[in-house]
């Protein structure tokens, strides 16, 4: 598999390594000159090539008219979006990975196609929000293709769904509730399922039903 990689930050490097140690053709951009020659010496040969992936000319000399898969993992999400639309729109590149810093963005990238999105500060809230006291809500999972978001949600003794059934509940189409974990045994939600406080719910949600879960299984 041929993978072309934007960005020759300490991400893009560990990225290409371990690409590499794996078996796959990789070949890693980075426009600073100084950075790329330091990268050259501590990759394979011709491994690394200095140029600017956000320019056509560059991701063409990169071949990325034959890349399986481009990744864009500088530290500007600007630039990370122009590598994948490059890749898409010009070489028809079959696959796009995007970074990404700012959780705003998410929405965005999403409609321009980029295929798959990391965001480390995304990981990192949710990582954080599961180890604090008191949190509720941790997202799990996006499901890019879909518009969907996999989600965790504790209820707190003040939710407002306590010993409300699920048809009293009455979500709307923009989430299911999948499973409940209460007393660490599984149960497999209908509608008749009354909510207690500290279920350990899991649902499947749009990014617009993510608001509706906490509004009405979160604190009142």
């Amino acid at each position: 598999m041929y993978i072309i990689i934007g960005g020759g930050g300490e991400v893009g490097y560990y990225l290409a390594k371990n690409l590499l140690q794996r078996g796959h053709e990789v070949l890693l951009l980075e426009k600073d000159s100084t950075r790329a020659q330091a990268l050259s010496e501590e990759l394979d040969q011709g491994v690394v090539m200095r140029g600017d992936a956000c320019e056509a000319r560059v991701m063409d000399e990169a071949g990325a008219q034959r890349a399986n898969i481009v990744i864009a993992v500088t530290g500007e999400d600007e630039d990370n979006l122009v590598i994948c639309q490059v890749a898409k729109k010009r070489f028809h590149v079959g696959r796009t990975i995007a970074r990404i810093n700012n959780p705003k963005h998410e929405a965005l990238f999403y409609k321009l196609g980029i295929d798959f999105i990391v965001s480390p500060t995304r990981t990192i809230l949710s990582q954080i929000e599961s180890e604090l006291p008191g949190a509720h809500f941790v997202n799990l999972m996006t499901l890019q293709h879909a518009g969907l978001e996999i989600v965790t949600l504790t209820v707190p003794v003040t939710s407002p769904a306590v010993n409300k059934t699920l048809s009293q509940i009455n979500l709307s189409r923009r989430g299911t509730l999948v499973l409940i974990i209460r007393d660490k045994e599984p149960i497999f939600p209908t509608a008749e399922t009354e909510i207690q406080a500290n279920d350990e719910i899991y649902a499947v949600v749009t990014r617009e039903g993510e608001e509706e879960l906490r509004r009405k299984f979160a604190s009142d």
